[in-house]
């Protein structure tokens, strides 16, 4: 299990290092992410064989406590609980024009896409 979370941990220390060595536009633990991916991917085997056990293990265990890995997320906006109230009505205009706007093209596109099936 320790060698499992090793190997996650290496992945993301790998990303970090190459995205920060080519100034590469991506978080350093989605590119890590994608090497470990990758490797499973070069493992072999057919379906869940290719995730060794104790890999499958951590992975499961990070995914149960993952709302854990969101409080800072939600922690970090109080620091500035001033300057988000100073400016409540131009951040919910502008979430609500652009979820209006995203709700909008998605239906468009939708129908777009649906009616062209109907005619093949």
């Amino acid at each position: 299990m320790i060698g499992a979370l090793a190997g996650i941990l290496l992945c993301q220390l790998i990303g970090e290092t190459v995205v920060r060595a080519f100034a590469l536009p991506l978080p350093g633990p989605v590119f890590g992410m994608g090497l470990l991916f990758c490797a499973l991917l070069f493992r072999g085997g057919q379906g869940t064989q290719k995730i060794p056990a104790p890999l499958a293990g951590v992975a499961d265990g990070l995914l149960g406590h993952l709302s854990l890995l969101f409080v800072p997320a939600a922690v970090g906006p109080m620091n500035y609980f001033d300057l988000l109230a100073a400016n409540a009505a131009t951040l919910t205009l502008a979430v609500v024009v652009s979820t209006t706007l995203t709700m909008a093209a998605t239906a468009a596109t939708f129908r777009l896409l649906s009616s062209s099936g109907e005619r093949k």
